[in-house]
């Protein structure tokens, strides 16, 4: 990884950037635009933002509004968990695809694999909904499909229907949260694990180790984060609704960690916290 133009390639061979821009938290309207048509200024090429966090139309504004064309701009949607099943995707994409006022996705993802509104039929809820997504692949209005919090159970039991399978998996990836069997299952499937919340929470930047870090390097502790990340053949997806740190966040291709450190970092179990279970959770 030399530059923020770089890409990883997916397993259908559609290249996707690095690095991600997270919208997640970013209020709908003047917030939403404003970040986002400054993320693409300082050089972001691939916007993800989700139904459930209801900012999908300052998303759409905000890539129309920067002059870049379409094509160049990779950007990710995610399915909201009360519509899951094949008809209510398909309507569910329409209308993301109205919010953000275009033609296509660059990849659309299952945003939990057990909502609690479907959590007695969750596997032929998703069977549904995969069925529904393939479809829109096919017919080339996605150009890659696949799923975010998905645990290995969930994945074995989407592919006993999947004629397509899934080429990227989303999941919460950070100092001391490496999900190492998850990890390792996707890595064998050939899926692309992208990491959200890469900069884990606010208690990252009080942990001893992350401090030395970031004076060894001459870098911020975010940086750090972001840097990690891709040296563990993770695509980061930092978030921020602060300008300087929309830069600062990307400005991560002139050091590398050394091998010591990167497990140093990987193995601050919990600084962080843990993931939620997408079996037990409460939406």
């Amino acid at each position: 990884m030399k530059s923020l133009s770089d890409h990883y390639k997916l397993k259908n061979e559609v290249p996707i950037p690095c690095i991600g821009f997270g919208t997640w938290r970013a209020p709908n309207g003047e917030v939403a635009v404003s970040v986002v048509k400054h993320a693409l200024l300082s050089g972001y090429r691939h916007i993800d933002t989700a139904a459930g966090y209801q900012n999908e139309v300052s998303v759409g504004i905000a890539v129309k509004e920067s002059g870049i064309k379409r094509e160049e701009i990779f950007v990710t949607g995610k399915l909201q968990n009360t519509a899951h099943g094949y008809g209510e995707t398909l309507h569910a994409f329409e209308e993301t695809m109205k919010k953000l006022q275009m033609d296509y996705l660059d990849l659309y993802l299952i945003h939990w694999p057990n909502p609690i509104m479907v959590r007695d039929h969750w596997q032929k809820s998703n069977a549904g909904t995969w069925k529904a997504m393939e479809e829109l692949y096919l017919a080339g209005r996605i150009r890659s499909i696949g799923v975010s919090n998905f645990r290995r159970h969930h994945l074995e039991e989407l592919m006993k229907t999947a004629k397509v399978a899934p080429m990227v998996n989303q999941i919460r990836l950070c100092p001391g949260e490496t999900q190492d069997d998850l990890v390792s299952y996707c890595r064998d499937q050939n899926l692309l694990l992208e990491a959200y919340s890469p900069l884990g929470s606010g208690k990252i930047f009080e942990v001893p180790e992350m401090i030395a870090l970031s004076a060894k390097y001459g870098k911020s502790i975010a940086q750090i984060c972001v840097r990690w990340s891709l040296q563990m053949g993770f695509l980061p997806l930092p978030k921020s609704v602060t300008k300087e740190r929309i830069e600062e966040n990307v400005d991560v291709f002139d050091f590398e960690l050394t091998d010591e450190d990167v497990s140093v970092i990987a193995g601050l179990k919990g600084c962080c916290g843990f993931s939620s279970n997408p079996d037990t959770t409460e939406f």
